[in-house]
């Protein structure tokens, strides 16, 4: 099926708009009138109205405008410098009461702060945090040996042993990690 192109208006060839003044109330006003006057490739021609084309189109027209000629919004003439915070503000007076106080809590939290790291509680709980740590790593490691050793897949594959040594090795394995 092969599709046609042809519009039935492009064989019209002219289109002519009026404005005519025409007073009400005493007052002039301008008023738009536009007829369509087509013309036939075959050279008849006949006149419509279009007004309402226009009073429909125009709105979209002007939109379409706006849309084309607007520049982009710009940054301004203050963009990349530093803002207000960057400025140092007025120096407020000092309470010698209040500066005093904040001395005094500021080496109070600094004695506190040198006693509670030197204290023997501290060490004890870094030391079994270590232990901990070392311990978890271990076993969490087991465990996944452990896994890949029953899939087939990993380090801990057990694939290349014969039936027996891959028992005795996957029941080691459960020892050492305490599943039974």
């Amino acid at each position: 099926m092969a599709s046609s192109s042809f519009s039935p208006l492009s064989q019209f060839s002219s289109t002519s708009f009026t404005v005519c003044e025409r007073p009400t109330n005493h007052k002039k006003k301008i008023q738009i009138g536009c007829t369509l006057k087509l013309t036939s490739s075959t050279g008849s021609s006949f006149s419509l109205p279009s007004c309402q084309v226009l009073h429909k189109s125009l709105p979209l027209a002007a939109s379409v405008v706006v849309l084309l000629w607007s520049n982009p919004a710009k940054a301004g003439f203050l963009s990349g410098l530093p803002g207000l915070e960057s400025i140092p503000g007025p120096k407020l007076p000092e309470i010698e009461f209040l500066s005093r106080f904040n001395e005094e809590n500021q080496k109070r939290y600094a004695e506190a702060d040198a006693k509670f790291k030197s204290s023997p509680l501290l060490k004890e709980y870094l030391e079994k945090t270590k232990l901990n740590k070392e311990k978890n790593r271990q076993e969490t490691q087991d465990k996944y040996c452990l896994r890949g050793a029953e899939w087939g897949v990993g380090d801990c594959s057990a694939e290349a042993m014969s039936i027996e040594d891959k028992e005795k090795f996957i029941l080691a394995l459960k020892e050492k990690v305490g599943v039974k």
